[in-house]
């Protein structure tokens, strides 16, 4: 699946790094939660390894977040709110200390008689302790303990359900699911009939499965040949498990079947069988139903054995209206006329073992286009309006389905490939099997789309695609390995296009996201690429870019160090070792160590597991005497504090060049670090060293005082010295260690000195992304001064190429990241030639009466500027209202979202919220846009607070949408006043979201802010 937000995933090397949906109908009291540092104290970032999770019926503790008593004095934000000119909470006068001179006064002290209604009272109030006292007493004294009493569960008769787990018993298997669904679209809601055939691994009594909403009408059970009886079902609502109990044991090696009839509503949010509509070019407004399981929603739309190991086959029967079709994983093989109007559809069983996360079927009234290869008929659904737009993604989808033939030598297994664009996705696209499901943005393209747009959608399908071989043909067995799906497709995605679509220059995008995975695995939140999870928020947030980018960065150093071809040897190995089956990593390391292609052997587990089981990466310190150079590695950790952390050791293949030859791939040497510290040898002439070749190892390196300047010597003299993805991985790596407060800023400042004459998109974007996140922080904490002087200092080293940039038709990728990074900098700083230009471009596009386009690479730009006036806002809003190209139509509401306009801020947010006029599925993108503007950035935060119960019906727990709406309104705080509001309001929601990962990461990130600030705001004044 590819969770992330697809116009950053393309604009992820872009300045202004956007991530991937109201006002408030009532602004209620408002309190601050940790104003009192007493009632609560600042607490240590904590390891995910210490956070206590237990099931969701129990209390949840995480340790560090505790059950505090919250302080109720309210938060002043009053010197805020006047500058924005706004209240943003109300102030109740309970809440505030009372010096009222009418308070009553105490009586003078006196020896009086109580009276009878004292008496009264004093007797009662002994009584009731009396009776507290008693039933304390007569508690079991499970009462007490953390994890509680068990439970009776929600069943039919009171029994006590069977299991008391989260993982399901082994001890049943199933076979094959004959799944029957009859939703109706006008209604919105479904009935279904679930017969599963199992075999019987161990004995037992019971049977254990997932189901959750579903209403369970009829049960029966049939043991082998025997006769079907009727059976009781037990519900386990909390863990989202059924059961059935039989009085004598199931043996081993039995088979039988289980039947269940049951009624449901489609899904009103994102995931499980849920329903969908849009507007059509008459205006009417049309539904449909889709699906989306992965990673825990399958059980949302029928029993069954919701885990990835649990493997079986499918036949799929739908019922459906005349004017729609329906879609599942295989191929039709007929429709019957049903007596009520209807029509059944009923597809082959599945030629493949699948986990219930790739079972997928959908019914709308969408169109399609087809082509034949490697004796597969590959589709692409849309919309009838859209369907002009499919042509790219199916050809991208069909050249790239070859090369995946060919790559892996196994042929995709099934004779069908649908790729679907549904109108409303949350996800970019899931990789059901034989039914790809996307995003229309992920998939669609217009005829004059620019080459960016088509990276976009080629990055995304050729991600899915490898998805049907890491991930469907052979499974993880747990989501604890999710990086074996994740991790894979990523690499192998941009593995893909580089060879098939060179065009696409996607180098420049891969590389900038291993920068922002080395970004988040720097905190101590972060995990290790494998790692324990069980319960479903856990789950949820293992989708993130450890699991994705980390893991592909890993494999492409893996493979980048491995002899020629022993990586495709090795993975060609274990794909047809474990072909419909599922697997762990290290059989992945063991493939890749058999398939060794050279005399010298290579423990590849004893490598890899040093980056997979331990979270983090190393950062690599040089230093140099005369022809010795010495290298030490040690945890690159960002701390807020001056702990004394575990040492930890990777097996390092560090790869360097020098001044005698450092561009051409066969000048990079490799030295293998292993142990604490190593050394190496250099002859004496050499000047500078670079290491880590065009950064393809995941690590950071620091050149002491000396190995800096000596590289900044040599970038000052000749820029093309070095190729410019090391140019940008020493830019990457500076302000990385200024970060971590190994150099000031001072030395981030020299190495900048040169990037006057740097033209590469690549050290470029990376340039400015990083100075803009300053200029942020800055500007969110009202240091004017600075914001100004770091406005000057950004223009004065850039504004020569930004005013060199062309505004015209432009047909190279790299040149359009290049130009759209720029000129969105320079407008955003108010640059006059950048606004002008923007003024005139988007006058000329509205005067034309939709006769002109404007590149789609300077559209956001453009918008943006013209969203700054109150007419040009209004104009825009209409614009988005009658849009129908996709892409277009995001890149309209993110400029709608940069207004500083309180009100119409307001306004977004509620309509992202309501999900009528703008979809909910682009809240997140709304929220984000929004909080990097000075006037959105506190009142977005108050609105996710407020809204939180909202926002986590709409997007679960632990989603990746809930993760970037966490990391967005938070990222760019950095005051202690932020750290206690942050802290607080997490530990106040329990089991509504304070156990979540991305919450320690979000204050990991705002302490970070505070030291750097605290720390260089001197050196800022000083030096810029």
């Amino acid at each position: 699946m590819d969770p992330f937000d697809s116009n950053n995933m393309a604009h992820a090397n872009l300045p202004r790094n956007m991530i991937e949906n109201s006002m408030f109908e009532e602004e209620p009291d408002v309190v601050d939660l940790a104003k009192d540092s007493t009632a609560f104290p600042t607490f240590p970032a904590l390891d995910p390894d210490e956070v206590v999770y237990e099931p969701r019926s129990s209390r949840l503790l995480v340790r560090g977040l505790g059950e505090n008593e919250l302080d109720e004095e309210e938060e002043d934000y009053e010197s805020s709110a006047r500058l924005l000119g706004m209240s943003f909470m109300n102030r109740s006068s309970a809440q505030r200390p009372s010096s009222s001179p009418y308070a009553r006064q105490a009586p003078p002290r006196s020896c009086t008689r109580p009276s009878a209604r004292t008496m009264v009272v004093c007797v009662l109030f002994l009584v009731i302790v009396a009776s507290m006292t008693m039933v304390l007493y007569f508690l079991p004294g499970c009462t007490f303990t953390k994890t509680g009493c068990r439970k009776s569960s929600n069943n039919t008769n009171g029994d006590l359900f069977p299991w008391t787990k989260l993982r399901l018993p082994a001890s049943i298997r199933p076979l094959n699911y004959d799944l029957t669904l009859n939703p109706d679209l006008n209604s919105m809601t479904f009935t279904g009939r679930t017969v599963i055939n199992m075999s019987v691994q161990h004995n037992t009594k019971r049977i254990v499965l997932h189901s959750v909403e579903l209403n369970i009408t009829k049960a029966t059970f049939q043991l082998g040949d025997g006769k079907p009886s009727d059976v009781t079902i037990l519900e386990d609502k909390p863990r989202q498990q059924i059961a059935v109990v039989f009085s004598e044991e199931l043996k081993a090696g039995q088979q039988c079947v289980l039947t269940l009839d049951y009624s449901a509503n489609l899904s009103h949010t994102y995931d499980g069988f849920y329903n969908s509509s849009y507007t059509d070019k008459n205006g009417n407004k049309r539904v449909l139903a889709a699906t989306q399981f992965e990673p825990l929603a399958a059980r949302k739309a029928f029993p069954c054995f919701d885990e990835p190991a649990f493997k079986a086959t499918f036949l799929v029967k739908i019922s459906r209206e005349p004017g729609y079709i329906s879609l599942s994983n295989m191929p039709k093989v007929k429709t019957t006329n049903l007596t009520n109007g209807l029509m059944l559809d009923e597809f082959e069983r599945s030629s493949v073992k699948m986990s219930t996360y790739l079972v997928a079927f959908i019914v709308a009234n969408f169109t399609s286009v087809s082509k034949n290869v490697s004796n597969t008929l590959v589709s692409v659904y849309s919309v009838p309006e859209k369907k002009e737009h499919t042509e790219y993604a199916l050809e991208t989808g069909c050249t790239l389905l070859k090369f995946y033939n060919s790559f892996f030598d196994i042929d995709y297994p099934l004779n069908k490939l649908d790729f679907v664009a549904i109108p409303d996705f949350l996800a970019g696209a899931m990789e059901n099997w034989g039914l790809i499901t996307f995003r229309e943005t992920s998939l669609l393209v217009g005829k004059q789309s620019s080459p960016l747009e088509k990276q976009l959608v080629a990055s995304v399908v050729a991600h899915e695609l490898a998805h049907q071989w890491f991930g469907n043909l052979v499974t993880m067995s747990w989501w604890n390995d999710l990086w074996l799906n994740e991790g894979f497709a990523t690499y192998m995605q941009y593995m893909s296009l580089q060879k098939e679509f060179s065009q696409l220059e996607i180098g420049n995008l891969f590389l900038a996201v291993r920068f922002r995975a080395l970004a988040k695995d720097a905190l101590n939140s972060s995990h290790a690429v494998s790692a324990q999870v069980d319960t479903p928020e856990q789950v949820a947030e293992m989708f993130d870019s450890v699991s994705y980018e980390k893991g592909a960065s890993i494999l492409l150093m893996l493979n980048a160090s491995l002899p020629t071809e022993q990586f495709r040897k090795g993975i060609i190995e274990y794909l047809k070792k474990f072909s419909g089956l599922n697997s762990v990593t290290d059989d992945l390391w063991n493939s890749l160590t058999q398939a060794e292609v050279s005399p010298q052997h290579q423990n590849v587990s004893e490598m890899m597991n040093t980056w997979t089981l331990q979270k983090g990466f190393p950062l690599v310190t040089v230093s140099r005497k005369g022809s010795q150079v010495t290298l030490t590695q040690e945890h690159f950790l960002l701390t807020a504090d001056n702990t004394t952390h575990a040492s930890s050791l990777w097996h390092i293949p560090v790869t360097y060049v020098n001044d005698s030859c450092s561009m051409a791939p066969e000048c990079s040497q490799v030295f293998t670090l292993k142990t604490k510290s190593g050394s190496l040898k250099l002859p004496d002439d050499v000047k500078w060293l670079k290491l880590n070749y065009k950064n393809t190892g995941f690590y950071i390196v620091h050149y002491g005082d000396e190995g800096w300047a000596a590289l900044i010597d040599a970038l000052t003299n000749n820029v093309n010295v070095l190729t410019p993805e090391d140019r940008a991985s020493l830019i990457h790596n500076i302000f990385a260690l200024s970060r971590l407060g190994r150099v000031s800023f001072r030395h981030v400042l020299r190495l900048l000195s040169y990037v006057t004459n740097e033209t590469q998109t690549a050290p470029v974007t990376e340039a400015l992304l990083q100075l803009s996140t300053i200029y942020r922080l800055l500007d969110k904490r009202q240091e004017q001064g600075l914001v100004s002087r770091m406005k000057t200092y950004i223009l004065n080293h850039f504004s020569a190429l930004m005013n060199s940039q062309t505004w015209g038709a432009e047909e190279s990728v790299s040149k359009q990241e290049l130009r759209s990074a720029l000129l969105e900098e320079a407008c955003s700083l108010k640059e006059p030639n950048c606004t002008q230009r923007a003024k005139n471009l988007y006058k000329q596009y509205t005067e034309s009466n939709g006769t002109m386009r404007i590149p789609s690479d300077l559209q956001r730009v453009v918008f943006n500027v013209a969203a700054e006036s109150d007419e040009g806002w209004s104009a825009l809003l209409e614009m988005y209202e009658r849009a129908t190209y996709d892409a277009e139509k995001r890149r309209i509401l993110q400029a709608l979202a940069t207004t500083q306009n309180t009100n119409t801020i307001v306004w977004l947010l509620k309509a992202g919220l309501e999900g009528h006029f703008i979809q909910t599925q682009e809240l997140p993108l709304v929220i984000s846009t929004v909080s990097d503007g000075f006037a959105g950035h506190l009142f977005v935060w108050n609105f996710v607070q407020e809204n939180w119960d909202r926002l986590i019906e709409k997007f679960p727990v632990g989603s990746f949408a809930i993760q970037s709406i966490i990391k967005s309104t938070t990222s760019q705080f950095s005051t202690q006043t932020h750290i206690d509001q942050v802290q607080g309001f997490f530990t106040s929601l329990k089991e509504r979201g304070s156990q979540m990962r991305s919450v320690q990461e979000a204050l990991e990130t705002i302490r970070m802010n505070k030291r750097w600030m605290d720390r260089n705001l001197p050196t800022l004044q000083e030096c810029l």
